[in-house]
């Protein structure tokens, strides 16, 4: 639990410190955060039906991120939108993920009242 809250922490200070990004860049990022997102919110769904995987998390991680990076800059080249494709997969996915989260959390309560 420790390890978890010192990369939170690290993550805030860094991101103080960390210039703006320039607006054209600003898409890739944004598309590469929910990427992220996508694979963080997996790693606790996952985490909370006891299947998680390192290994899994770790390549789902840089994977997405790269892999939406690279088609929101193939959609660019070509003219189209295609990032809106990714924000659309992993959006649906977070709120997928979120909501296994929350069915776990609220049945651990409930069993929890019963005892």
């Amino acid at each position: 639990m420790i390890i978890p809250a010192i990369g939170f922490v690290l993550g805030i200070i860094l991101a103080l410190y960390m210039p703006a990004i320039d607006y054209t860049y600003s898409k890739y990022l944004a598309i590469a955060i929910l990427a992220c997102l996508d694979s963080v919110f997996g790693g606790i769904s996952a985490l909370m039906e006891e299947r998680f995987n390192i290994h899994v998390f770790t390549s789902g991680f840089a994977g997405n991120a790269l892999l939406a990076v690279g088609l929101a800059y193939l959609g660019e080249k070509l003219g189209l939108d295609l990032y809106l494709a990714a924000v659309f997969v992993f959006g649906n996915r977070i709120f997928l993920n979120f909501a296994i989260i929350r069915r776990y959390l609220l049945n651990k309560f409930k069993k929890q009242d019963n005892i």
